[in-house]
């Protein structure tokens, strides 16, 4: 017989260990899955569109991030409610897939959910929800299909034009106002690495280098690299040099097996010495004979071996990131030798000019490649602090992925909101069909895409209202163009005003955003097994789930 002290408790706490956490129902789980989504988009929505705010985040290595740029803001924040997690994971797909449009996934993703909070209070089960945006998205998906402008299709990806129209919207969402000096550099740099089969373009193929000092204005593109490192000799500067780059660092090697040595008499120390020397000097020689004019070392210099490489007139350079000696590799054509040894013909790589240069204060060896065939470019940009030079590097990192998107899939879609409003009004009226309980759950995915010119009006101090109405009454006349003109505050031809959204950025947006909520408004309970070592954090009395 069993102590009535050592009963277990009834229902599910019999079931699980002591300490655990069990909400289910509604109110418990659903409606507090879409309470924390919520407050996540309400952080990232400000930050929409070319006048978004910027956010200043201190992550926990005290490290300060000042940007509008979602995907770095929702990763430093350590999201820690699972139901937001979702989202964010929706967010990173969208930008490891695309590289811009993780704002516009989290936000709408965001906006969904409160639409469907609001069905769920007026009785509507979260299943009914599912399918209708399940139905709401496919129709999006259909209707974007129409919205594409004609021939954008065939593009020709060496056109700078063609490039700098594509990728405006993307580095006008992180530098308002810049985009003009911005996407030509960023242009150049792409179409300057860009294959023959533009498909297996590679992002890591455009480096950005940031140097502190002078303005946006004197920002530039090198073919090839730019390394923020000094040359270790008093060579400084070799044009046509043929590349011997070495690993392991240029140095006397120790022996893999330890000996002694019996030394009798001051010659044979001597001696001893000088065939050190002799030994280091041979190698050296031995590269030089090649005719290599640089040595690039992935380790440390040895002072020996550097006399020796003064004396035949090369030029030493250290990179110690394997990463980047990796692409140096990749720009010169070398091939990294392990040990220091004389090197073949066809292991030494090539450059037009190794040079170190003085920008701004700080000493940069420039490596260029001006001949075809390069398959590295860098731009190098300038900025008065740090922070600015980060955000500057996420406004370029955001241009070239969507260059690469683009060699994909070139069709264009109109921008400044204008596709929203178009897809919110052709939703509406296809829920209006619909004869089931679903037809609620469509309508509310349409009312959802107000979200963007609400948002993108808001943020530029213009009244949200009046800018929605005057769409609608724009498209229902038959204006699929008719966007926002951020700066002047009113509905313009976005054709005219040159705002183009990429078709697969839109695509993938608007279905991460969809699939994230349906994955959200599933679940029904939420479990969660007393953790390893002592009570949970949040098990205080009356403490809610979303305060981790």
């Amino acid at each position: 017989m069993v102590g009535l002290g050592a009963m277990p408790g009834y229902g599910i706490q019999s079931m699980l260990k002591e300490g655990h956490r069990h909400l289910s129902g509604l109110e418990e789980a659903v409606l507090k899955n879409i309470d924390a989504c919520r407050e996540l988009s309400a952080i990232t929505r400000t930050s929409l569109g070319p006048n978004g705010m910027n956010k200043m985040v201190i992550n926990h290595l005290d490290k300060l991030f000042v940007t509008n740029d979602a995907a770095t803001i929702v990763n430093e924040l350590e999201v820690q409610h699972p139901a937001a997690k979702i989202l964010v994971l929706a967010g990173r797909a969208q930008q490891e897939e695309i590289g811009d449009g993780a704002n516009l996934t989290i936000s709408f993703a965001g906006e969904l959910l409160e639409k469907a909070e609001e069905l769920i209070r007026m009785g509507l089960h979260p299943s009914e929800i599912i399918i209708g945006y399940t139905k709401a998205i496919s129709k999006t998906i259909e209707i974007l299909e129409d919205l594409v402008e004609k021939g954008s299709e065939n593009m020709d990806v060496r056109n700078k034009e063609e490039v700098v129209l594509r990728m405006r919207s993307a580095v006008a969402s992180k530098q308002f106002g810049q985009e003009d000096i911005l996407c030509p550099l960023v242009a150049d740099a792409c179409m300057q690495v860009c294959p023959k089969n533009p498909a297996n373009f590679n992002v890591d193929n455009v480096r950005v280098a940031k140097l502190v000092g002078g303005g946006l204005h004197n920002s530039t593109v090198v073919r090839g690299m730019v390394l923020k490192s000094d040359a270790v000799g008093s060579i400084k500067r070799v044009e046509k040099a043929k590349i011997a780059v070495f690993a392991g660092g240029v140095d006397t090697s120790a022996t893999e097996t330890k000996g002694t040595v019996l030394i009798h008499s001051a010659e044979q120390l001597e001696n001893y010495a000088k065939t050190e020397e002799a030994k280091v000097e041979e190698l050296i020689k031995a590269v030089a004979d090649s005719g290599a004019k640089v040595i690039v070392s992935g380790a440390a210099v040895g002072d020996m071996a550097l006399h020796f490489c003064e004396r035949y007139k090369l030029m030493v350079l250290r990179i110690s990131s394997k990463f980047e000696l990796r692409r140096f590799c990749r720009t010169t054509g070398a091939v990294a030798i392990l040990k220091l040894s004389q090197p073949n013909a066809d292991e030494l790589g090539y450059a037009d000019s190794v040079s170190v240069e003085e920008i701004g204060g700080t000493r940069v060896t420039v490596v260029k490649n001006e001949e075809g065939g390069n398959s590295v470019a860098t731009v190098v940009l300038r900025g008065s602090t740090d922070s600015i030079l980060d955000d500057l590097e996420r406004a370029v990192d955001d241009g070239v992925n969507t260059y690469k998107s683009m060699c994909r899939d070139s069709r264009i879609i109109p921008g400044a909101a204008a596709t929203e409003i178009e897809l919110a009004k052709r939703l509406k009226e296809f829920s209006l069909k619909e004869t089931g309980l679903d037809q609620y759950a469509i309508a509310k995915f349409a009312e959802s895409f107000e979200m963007v010119p609400r948002t993108l009006s808001e943020n530029a101090g213009l009244s949200a209202m009046e800018i929605i109405s005057s769409l609608y009454a724009e498209h229902a006349a038959g204006n699929t163009k008719v966007g926002i003109d951020l700066e002047e505050g009113v509905c313009k031809d976005v054709s005219t005003l040159k705002i183009w959204d990429l078709y697969v950025t839109k695509f993938f947006a608007l279905k991460y955003s969809a699939d994230a909520v349906c994955t959200v408004l599933r679940v029904d309970q939420i479990i969660m097994a007393k953790p390893a070592g002592g009570p949970r954090r949040d098990a205080q009395p009356g403490g809610g789930m979303d305060e981790d």
